[in-house]
């Protein structure tokens, strides 16, 4: 027996949002890894784009940087840096 659907998402309709849930479930392991794929490179470029909107002068291995500096951390960021200018050596 199905639970009664909840809203989630403030902003969808639940009607809508029993559709989208209907095809998440009706869609195959692979379609489902697909779209998680598709949506987090999404969230990459769009979240690259604003920090060169931040920083219009910045390079893409300071974007780059930048980006690896919020979302694992200074430290990691810091090594990668290392990494890159020894590489450039």
């Amino acid at each position: 027996m199905r639970r009664p659907i909840t809203t989630r998402s403030a902003d969808t309709d639940v009607d809508a949002e029993r559709v989208q849930l209907d095809l998440l479930r009706a869609a195959t392991p692979a379609q489902r890894g697909g779209m998680a794929v598709s949506l987090t490179a999404t969230a990459i470029a769009l979240s690259r784009r604003a920090l060169q909107r931040q920083s219009p002068g910045a390079s893409e291995e300071e974007i780059g940087l930048r980006f690896v500096e919020l979302n694992y951390g200074p430290e990691l960021a810091a090594e990668l840096a290392t990494y890159l200018r020894q590489r450039r050596r």
